[in-house]
């Protein structure tokens, strides 16, 4: 690629798990900033707020379908992106159950369903399409400050801290695993806190809004791009204990 080329690339995010909230946000926000966004959506049939951003951004989203807790759909997908180079690959994936329910009351269906959508499978999309990611790109997932095993003072909430606790430590492993192979630790790696939103998830309880929240986030990711290693990050930047 000549400098030329080089000055006229255009930068694109895959943001996995966008129709709706916070994903969505994200995609809205990198379409804004003059990105390219392939964004994905669970469901095949139903329309979603991001099929009506991609009629308005003249080109610049592609959706696509995945269902994250489905192996064989990441396959399929990496297969319909490639030998495209992406910048940033961005999982946002999260469920919760009864948050009143103490660990050892919980349904063992329940435990399951929050631990694979919110810890494996975040996972197995991320090895399924690093290759992708530049080399000095970032890959990033929707982590939560109640992930932080240091500032868990009251409880509750417990299998979706215990997911989230999860995915930071497989992230972790996955980035060491990364730099031992690769001789380099060129890729950055970035586990994201947004604190409390009101989303479908957070409820409408929540203190913090998308629209003030989704762009501090971006801020967060693009000041880690070229920046190599690991970072649990909340939305201001700051690094949250693990």
């Amino acid at each position: 690629m000549s400098s030329k080329d080089a000055d006229r690339h255009t930068p694109t995010a895959l943001v996995v798990g966008a129709s709706r909230g916070l994903g969505h946000a994200m995609a809205a926000e990198f379409l804004d900033r003059g990105w390219n966004v392939i964004g994905t959506v669970r469901n095949a049939t139903a329309r979603t707020p991001l099929h009506d951003l991609a009629h308005r951004s003249d080109g610049r989203i592609r959706v696509e379908h995945l269902d994250i807790n489905e192996p064989a759909q990441s396959a399929s997908l990496r297969e319909r992106l490639a030998p495209r180079e992406l910048d940033v690959l961005f999982v946002n994936a999260g469920t919760t159950n009864n948050e009143q329910t103490p660990i050892g009351a919980v349904p063992t269906a329940d435990f399951v369903e929050v631990m694979v959508t919110n810890a494996l499978s975040p996972m197995r999309v991320i090895e399924t399409l690093e290759d992708l990611v530049s080399p000095t790109g970032l890959i990033g997932a929707m982590s939560s400050g109640q992930g932080s095993i240091t500032n868990n003072a009251t409880g509750m909430r417990e299998v979706y801290r215990g997911s989230k606790a999860a995915l930071n430590m497989f992230l972790r492993s996955f980035a060491a695993r990364q730099a031992q192979q690769s001789g380099t630790a060129e890729r950055a790696f970035v586990l994201m806190a947004p604190g409390w939103v009101r989303t479908a998830l957070g409820g409408p309880g929540a203190p913090f809004t998308i629209e003030e929240t989704v762009p501090r986030v971006v801020d967060v990711l693009l000041s880690r791009l070229g920046k190599p290693g690991l970072a649990y990050l909340d939305r201001w930047g700051e690094t949250v204990p693990w």
